[in-house]
């Protein structure tokens, strides 16, 4: 079930670029980048 809430739904898109953009070494750290991309899917997915 993803999110219906636009706001919620474009900061999930965010963060899943900022963690893939660092996790591909191009950002400010690699458990920052993790952290975001684990939290962007789970906001995607509504939890």
């Amino acid at each position: 079930m993803i999110t219906k809430n636009i706001g919620m739904l474009l900061l999930a898109i965010y963060l899943i670029i900022v963690g893939i953009v660092t996790l591909t070494g191009l950002g400010i750290g690699f458990i920052t980048g993790a952290i975001a991309l684990v939290a962007g899917i789970f906001i995607l997915i509504g939890r």
